[in-house]
């Protein structure tokens, strides 16, 4: 992945950046070259890298606890598992994991400073994450744009072995390409394959989420999209937007920066650069706490099944309303009876 010092633009970015002697010196100057980015910042820019501390923890916290609950309602609490829903299972994983890698990124620096080899899988299970929740809010999108717009046409693709077979897929996808990346970086790889996989890794999806963000806004004002609930088009609206305005706020800093290193990595100058990478790694992890917005409004019932979770009283209420409706019915049908009764007895002997 791109880095923000010139040491390490050197490795990653450079056009004519020469091939290390062997594998393990490249990994080792690779790893390296991320522990020296954390001891950097800490060292110049100290009030800085308390608050990014701070930041990443809350991040930590929060993501954990929300995609925490969300997993439970989608895994234990959600019957119909339909494609959404397994994508956004998939989704809250990565989200997870994500959240999962913050503090372990600052354990290393304090604790294990000198494991090149837990910096290097941190780094590359890091982005591993990152890459599937791009992909997979890729795949919601898509997925909402069929159900709405292509719902007929789509429905022998829209099943759950199809999308276990896509969310294996993106998985195995997402390590070949991470792996790409890195491999680029620690040989030394030309500006142009870091600039291709920049391209595949981030501009492709955004492109595709804008694309068909667009088409789904267009064809609900269409008059034979009618018959379809307003809340439920409302609600697609909202999904797509959200998940662009996810796209924009998190990932495009930190790509865009990527690939302004991987083209220019002497034109930034270094504590510029040093911060720009910390900022935007940041806010790329900030993702994880945004995406339970995604998860309100992939099916109806999962505010209300949030809701329920932290209002132990209504269930009771409800069996008591059940009960009380059971005690209602029976003294109707007792009413009922009695008058008949009446008129059977009432009625003229043959």
């Amino acid at each position: 992945m791109p880095s923000s010092s010139p040491e390490e633009s050197s490795l990653l970015a450079s056009p004519n950046a020469t091939t290390p002697a062997n594998s393990s010196m490249g990994e080792n100057q690779f790893s390296h070259a991320f522990l020296l980015l954390d001891k950097e910042l800490h060292d110049s820019f100290p009030s800085l890298w308390v608050a990014l501390l701070a930041v990443n923890g809350t991040i930590f916290l929060v993501g954990v606890a929300l995609n925490g609950l969300a997993l439970y309602v989608f895994c234990f609490r959600t019957k119909t598992k339909t494609t959404s829903i397994i994508y956004t299972i998939n989704l809250v994983v990565t989200d997870l994991l994500v959240g999962l890698s913050l503090p372990t990124r600052f354990i290393i620096y304090y604790v294990a400073r000198d494991c090149l080899k837990c910096s290097l899988v941190h780094v590359f299970s890091y982005f591993v994450n990152m890459y599937c929740s791009i992909l997979f809010l890729t795949c919601i999108c898509v997925d909402r744009y069929l159900a709405i717009v292509q719902l007929e046409a789509s429905r022998k693709w829209r099943n759950p072995s199809c999308t276990k077979g896509i969310c294996v897929f993106i998985w195995v996808f997402a390590v070949v390409v991470t792996f790409s990346i890195l491999s680029v970086a620690v040989q030394g790889g030309s500006c142009c394959r870091l600039f291709a996989l920049t391209i595949f890794e981030y501009f492709l999806p955004l492109v595709v989420i804008t694309f068909f963000t667009g088409r789904i806004m267009c064809a609900l004002s269409k008059p034979n999209l009618m018959h379809q609930s307003r809340e439920r088009r409302m609600r697609a609206v909202q999904l797509l937007l959200t998940v662009l305005v996810i796209f924009l706020v998190c990932f495009t800093p930190f790509h865009a920066h990527q690939l302004a290193v991987s083209l220019h990595p002497q034109a930034i100058p270094k504590e510029a650069d040093l911060v720009a990478y910390h900022v935007t790694i940041t806010l790329s992890s900030l993702n994880s706490c945004m995406d339970p917005i995604v998860y309100c409004f992939v099916t109806n019932s999962f505010q209300a099944t949030v809701r329920g979770l932290f209002h132990r009283s209504e269930p009771e209420q409800t069996s008591g309303e059940v009960i009380s409706m059971h005690k209602s019915s029976k003294g109707s049908i007792h009413n009922a009876i009695i008058p008949y009764s009446r008129a059977l007895a009432d009625r003229p002997q043959v």
